[in-house]
């Protein structure tokens, strides 16, 4: 089994209850663990993978608790890191769909340092880069940008997922674009949502922004529906792969648990690039990873959600 080693923010959500989508009316607030990548680790953790994390959080009680979180779910944090700015907060609220708004309040995620002691473990592991708050500069960004190249240069698995949050891009989604394609350009896998592929693309016809994306170099374009199911795209060939019927009450963290799921499958291969040139295997493991994503909907709170091996393998 392959490691995988998943970089980015860990942070506090905020959940709102007992109201729609609108921060502005919620009174009530439920402190949960977050931040995407590290969604990712807990996920590939909890079916029984190896994932590391690397990020950072406050030298401060919420800090302290996201770091128990990762280490009660099996995540190796030995690459983490702490800071004396307060830890990174999100509030969010969920509409009846599950659908989400966020308000952010940065704080230790963008202090993370790089650190040139980790690039020879990337060798023949799978690297995940998570970019919700990654390319917003400072620290963060540079050892980002650092660890895409030792992931590059060590032959590791990358996959990139841009993990766009309107709230902090607004009135420069041009900007987020541009930094997001040097990663987009060499990513073996890319995992958008649907906003995400226009946005990166330009385009709005799927099939376009596939065709976009692979010109640019993406080998494998996932691109998750929501309830309809996730798009499989290579150079060769398109599939649109169905999910499965639930009762969605928070899509908070389903498509962590939707890409997580893959990479913990492409994780047991033997060479994970092997999975670029088998599409029926490929097909396969995004079935089960559906599976994951959708199963992480029917609770509220992206890493409490998430199915462990025992719950994905119950659903037929």
């Amino acid at each position: 089994m392959k490691k995988v080693y998943c970089i980015g923010e860990l942070l506090i959500d905020f959940v709102a209850e007992n109201q729609g989508n609108d921060l502005a009316k919620a009174e009530v607030f439920t402190k949960k663990p977050g931040g995407a990548p590290a969604n990712v680790a807990c996920a590939i953790a909890k079916l029984g993978g190896l994932s590391k994390f690397i990020g950072c959080v406050g030298e401060d009680q919420f800090g302290s608790f996201l770091l128990g979180v990762l280490e009660d779910n099996h995540v190796d944090i030995s690459l983490a890191q702490r800071s004396k700015n307060f830890t990174t907060l999100a509030f969010v609220s969920i509409a009846e769909d599950g659908e989400r708004d966020f308000v952010f309040s940065r704080g230790a995620d963008k202090k993370l340092k790089y650190d040139s002691k980790i690039k020879k473990s990337f060798q023949n592991n799978i690297v995940h880069l998570g970019a919700a708050t990654a390319l917003l500069g400072g620290d963060l960004e540079d050892a980002y940008g650092r660890y895409f190249f030792d992931a590059l240069t060590q032959n590791a698995f990358i996959s990139f997922d841009p993990n766009f949050r309107s709230d902090l891009w607004k009135g420069d989604e041009n900007i987020f674009v541009k930094k997001c394609m040097p990663f987009v350009q060499k990513a073996h896998l890319c995992k958008f949502s649907l906003e995400e592929a226009r946005l990166i693309s330009g385009k709005v016809n799927l099939e376009e922004c596939c065709e976009f994306l692979h010109e640019v170099g993406t080998k494998v374009i996932t691109i998750t529906l929501g309830g309809e199911g996730t798009l499989l795209s290579t150079e060769t060939t398109k599939h649109t792969i169905p999910s499965i019927p639930v009762n969605p009450v928070d899509t908070t963290g389903a498509g962590d648990a939707f890409i997580g799921c893959l990479l913990y499958q492409i994780a047991g291969l033997h060479d994970p690039l092997e999975i670029l040139e088998n599409i029926d295997l490929l097909i396969d493991f995004v079935k089960i990873a559906n599976k994951a994503g959708a199963l992480t909907t029917t609770n509220f709170g992206a890493i409490p959600s998430l199915p462990n091996l025992e719950q994905l393998l119950a659903i037929e």
